[in-house]
């Protein structure tokens, strides 16, 4: 008996129609009235706004005139192949709790033939093609040419609606904004619970949406929008955006050098507040045994006490005589952690340099550690002074030129008067002009006992590039470089602070 073919199922082609519509977008602005006609019946016919099919209306846009939506576009597109939440999700036939995946089970006893046993909610599955075609549209397709702050802003928003869809919170993806607002309008709450893991999406969808992001920025004719009061308030600030304006303060004044400055600010805030919570209360310093107990009260170690006077207990009066009493030792040593934090601010480690600036400051408020903070391109600068504000420190970097280490590390071993006590973050991709003498030098800190950490790339999104001949020496050093997510570097400074 031979097996047919199961005929096309209509919803199958409506979902062809959708993405076949959102690839021709993608790579040809250009419409084709064949597939906008097919694209448009479709819509209608679901009961979805038209205004889907529309670049030019940013998904906040709809979601305010919808609200219902909102619900639908969070977690839309979650690697775990999460389904839109709507009505029609109430008839999906999954009746085993433990089936979260939807996936086909095997038959449990006789089949009607004349049931579809097929699990798929094939007409959600065409709503959510219309859905995950409007974000990835409004997000992919940027064209070319001048943009405004008006585009850029509502790009940042329909970027953050994507992160959502993906199961992040606005800003997470992008980096340096971690659940930030992320231009995104308060007409939904965003996703709550653990972020998921995207390490299967290829390529890796955070650093491709801050690559895009950045080329916005670089198309906007940015000292225009900043002397304008009122197009300047519609900027919303990111890594992409900080950097241009890093780069182009000098060349700013008045009022357009003011609104640098505020979105300056308000970007420091944000991932202060974020690394902030990641800097969890950090011990002060181990207990210093070499001080005598003081001997009060609140120190009587009680437990020990009695341990130790069970020699003296009188089985005959039951009652235990305590000829010496023991008390904890509390004083602990004051010793300040001497952290030197070493930061390349070429071009190519701006994202680097915001966030340990940032994280800088915040270890310069613990108690008993002593922060020192030097900059270097071809030229180095300790920047020390104002280790306290990332805001005024980041306004003294000059980001640009080469690279050469050697300045910095002059500055740097001065500082280190107890090396046992002091630990040297050296923050770099290590494509260096001296790299032998410079490797020499760390080389030379590693074995004086003073604590190394090479970092390769501190970005919220863990993108980045190492020079391959320091990597694989710093390896044999015994001393790894450290990359990725900035906290990577949060733990490390934690642990030797409370060491």
């Amino acid at each position: 008996m031979t097996e047919t073919t199961p005929a096309p199922d209509a919803h199958d082609h409506r979902r062809q129609v959708l993405y076949w519509r959102l690839l021709a977008r993608l790579f040809d602005p250009e419409e084709r009235a064949s597939l906008e006609a097919a694209s448009l019946a479709v819509v209608e016919d679901i009961g979805l706004p038209t205004a889907l099919l529309d670049p030019q209306v940013s998904i906040d846009s709809i979601v305010q005139r919808h609200p219902d939506l909102a619900a639908e576009l969070d977690g839309l597109m979650t690697p775990d192949g999460a389904h839109p939440q709507d009505d029609s999700a109430e008839t999906d036939v999954r009746t085993d709790p433990q089936d979260a995946t939807g996936a086909d089970r095997a038959p449990t006893g006789p089949q009607d033939p004349t049931v579809d046993a097929d699990p798929r909610d094939r007409a959600a599955e065409v709503r959510r093609a219309a859905l995950v075609s409007k974000v990835l549209l409004n997000v992919f397709a940027t064209g070319s040419g001048a943009v405004s702050a008006g585009q850029l802003a509502r790009w940042q928003s329909d970027a953050g609606w994507l992160e959502r869809a993906l199961g992040c919170a606005p800003g997470d993806l992008r980096g340096g904004r971690t659940g930030a607002p992320g231009g995104v309008a308060p007409t939904g709450t965003g996703l709550g619970g653990a972020t998921p893991d995207l390490s299967r999406l290829i390529p890796q969808i955070g650093p491709e949406l801050g690559a895009l992001e950045a080329d916005l920025v670089k198309r906007m004719r940015l000292r225009e929008v900043l002397a304008d009061p009122q197009l300047a308030a519609r900027l919303t600030p990111s890594m992409s955006l900080i950097e241009q304006l890093l780069r182009d303060k000098n060349n700013l004044s008045g009022v357009a050098l003011a609104n640098a400055k505020a979105l300056i600010r308000r970007f420091v805030d944000e991932v202060a507040q974020v690394l902030r919570t990641q800097v969890e209360k950090t011990s002060v310093g181990a207990i210093d045994r070499s001080v005598p107990p003081k001997r009060v009260f609140r120190n009587l170690d009680l437990d020990r006490t009695i341990w130790k006077n069970l020699t003296n207990y009188s089985s005959e009066e039951e009652r235990l005589y305590v000829d010496r009493l023991y008390y904890r030792h509390t004083a602990r040593k004051t010793t300040p952690q001497r952290l030197i934090v070493v930061v390349d601010q070429s071009g190519s480690m701006v994202d680097s340099m915001v966030n340990c600036t940032i994280l800088a400051s915040i270890f310069a408020g613990l108690p008993r550690v002593d922060v020192h903070l030097i900059a270097y391109d071809t030229q180095a600068l300790d920047l020390t002074p104002w280790v306290h504000d990332p805001f005024e420190t980041l306004l003294r970097t000059n980001l640009g030129g080469g690279t050469d280490g050697t300045v910095a590390m002059a500055l740097a071993q001065p500082k280190i008067a107890e090396p046992r006590n002091t630990v040297v973050v050296w923050i770099s991709d290590f494509y260096e002009w001296q790299s032998q003498p410079l490797f020499d030098s760390m080389a030379a800190l590693h074995r004086s006992g003073t604590r190394f950490i090479p970092v390769g790339s501190v970005t919220s999104s863990g993108r980045g590039s190492v020079n391959p001949w320091f990597r694989e020496r710093f390896k044999d050093l015994g001393t790894p470089v450290l990359s990725g997510h900035i906290r990577k570097l949060v733990h490390e400074l934690k642990t030797f602070l409370a060491s």
